[in-house]
């Protein structure tokens, strides 16, 4: 590649970050509430508020469930962040994150309809973040964590899903491993390689390889067969027993040879790389793709910048190269997943997510871009594919219902009216305001 379009690629990667610097301040946040329903005259306010609206509350106080049918709680969760490891900044706090928080919240809103709440708290421990999120749980449907340091997030998710009995969800270990899993299932179908006969190196150690591992042993891939390398070399048997309990007991059915060394190591001879590390470029380098296995598979996945640029990748000879990034081919982001997840989590009323669910969720994903024609720059949808956000939620949903974790039972035909409504109407939503000049265009 000629230095002026390596050039060109910088400036354009750099343009985001830019552009961003211009809007933020500009509209002074991406959220805000909306009223739901009419207020014809002020005549209202008296159903809508006092006095109608006591009735309504002694209703649900005698039949606590009637509050999904009375009010909005059905369609609500909250976005919990401590700010420790926001994208990859690192720890920098609770108000530093909320732009992130509030990003996601416009994604849930437009992409799956759903209202999520963006809570950016004071405090990084986790006996006062499991009672917080008790304490929130009788005004929401569901929790979302967001960029929570490790080993705390898995600690974390595992106290709410045991002691809350709304489904709790960490976007950066399920909702990572499920659009990761999606983007090799359809990697793998271009490149003619079976899932559980690759040789797959993961790069990072921290919660969306972790929760992609797991994925990877429910889709029946033999775990012996991954080399993790985190950053102070590949994780080998001796080393994984020097882990936190929860790691350890994923990490350690990996590298069944025992290899040691490092990132350079642990490509040699790998059909995959999958990398959640830190920010490059330079993390992965050139020559060590080149030491990968014909048709070789490389997903870098860091944020801002990749591991390594997809270009270099090319060139030194991976086939398939996927990154985080919307401006480049091949976007392996979670906003794939997290939306759709919870639509369907959210219309069943299921009490959790499970990791078959987020495997049901990664494969309609992937058959919905098969369907469409795959190629080695079109693994995933785009975000602009809205219907695979109805696909998607519709085999959630279905694999809630199969596994008994679903409230409420619908139909196949109710599942796909009642999701596809509610994704179209956060969009139309977006559209009337701006048509209306209420947000108004920069």
């Amino acid at each position: 590649m000629q230095e002026k379009d390596v050039e060109s690629l910088l400036k354009k990667a750099q343009k985001p970050s830019q552009d961003a610097m211009i809007l933020h301040p500009f509209y002074k946040g991406k959220i805000q509430t909306a009223p739901k329903v009419p207020v014809r005259t002020y005549d209202d306010f008296a159903i809508w508020y006092t006095p109608g609206v006591a009735r309504v509350c002694q209703e649900i106080a005698k039949d606590r469930e009637k509050v999904y049918e009375y009010t909005n709680k059905e369609n609500t969760i909250a976005i919990i962040s401590d700010g420790t490891r926001i994208l990859g900044l690192g720890d920098i706090g609770p108000e530093a994150g909320l732009p992130v928080m509030e990003g996601k919240a416009l994604l849930f809103k437009y992409l799956g309809g759903v209202d999520a709440i963006p809570l950016c708290i004071g405090t990084t421990e986790i006996e006062e973040t499991v009672q917080f999120c008790k304490w929130l749980s009788p005004s929401i449907a569901g929790i979302n964590l967001e960029d929570v340091e490790k080993p705390k997030c898995f600690a974390l998710l595992k106290r709410l899903q045991e002691e809350l009995s709304i489904p709790v969800f960490h976007d950066d270990q399920q909702g990572t491993a499920t659009i990761t899993l999606a983007g090799l299932i359809n990697s793998l179908r271009i490149v003619g390689k079976k899932i559980e006969e690759v040789r797959i190196a993961i790069i990072g150690a921290g919660s969306a390889n972790y929760a992609f591992l797991r994925l990877l042993e429910k889709v029946n891939v033999d775990l012996g067969n991954v080399v993790v390398c985190d950053s102070k070399g590949i994780l080998t048997k001796q080393r994984a027993q020097t882990l936190d309990e929860i790691s350890r007991q994923m990490w350690i059915k990996t590298n069944r040879e025992d290899i040691s060394g490092g990132i350079e190591e642990a490509l040699k001879g790998a059909d995959v790389c999958i990398a959640y590390s830190k920010s490059g470029p330079g993390v992965i380098k050139p020559e060590w793709v080149k030491a990968m296995n014909k048709d070789a598979i490389v997903f870098a996945g860091a944020n801002p910048v990749p591991e390594i640029w997809p270009w270099e990748a090319k060139q030194a000879g991976a086939r398939i190269v996927a990154t985080g990034r919307s401006d480049f081919p091949n976007q392996v982001n979670n906003s794939l997943g997290f939306p759709a997840i919870f639509r369907g989590v959210l219309d069943v009323r299921a009490t959790k997510v499970t990791d078959e669910m987020c495997v049901a969720a990664a494969q309609a994903i992937a058959d919905f871009a098969y369907r469409k024609g795959i190629h080695e720059e079109y693994i995933v949808p785009t975000m602009e594919e809205d219907q695979v956000y109805v696909e998607e939620a519709i085999a959630v949903a279905k694999k809630a219902i199969e596994q008994g974790v679903a409230q409420k039972i619908l139909s196949d035909q109710e599942l796909r009216e009642k999701i596809e409504g509610r994704i179209k109407a956060g969009r139309i939503m977006e559209r009337v305001l701006v048509n209306a000049n209420i947000i108004k265009l920069p």
